[in-house]
């Protein structure tokens, strides 16, 4: 019985889902190693903390 294949219904929601991700992008996260991933995320989120300091300060200056 273990072996026994349960045939599942497609969600809606995730069938909805499906098309607007992007699967290269997923393939290409999984090819790095799990130190690239995390070298990458923070190197996404320097650039952002960069572009919150630069709005801070263009929103400053416009005063």
């Amino acid at each position: 019985m273990a072996d026994a294949q349960i045939a599942l219904e497609p969600d809606p929601v995730i069938e909805a889902f499906k098309k607007d991700i992007d699967r290269t992008l997923l393939r290409e996260n999984l090819r790095r190693t799990p130190d690239e991933r995390l070298q990458a995320l923070m190197a996404v989120q320097r650039f952002a903390e960069e572009l919150r300091r630069a709005g801070a300060e263009a929103r400053r200056n416009r005063r």
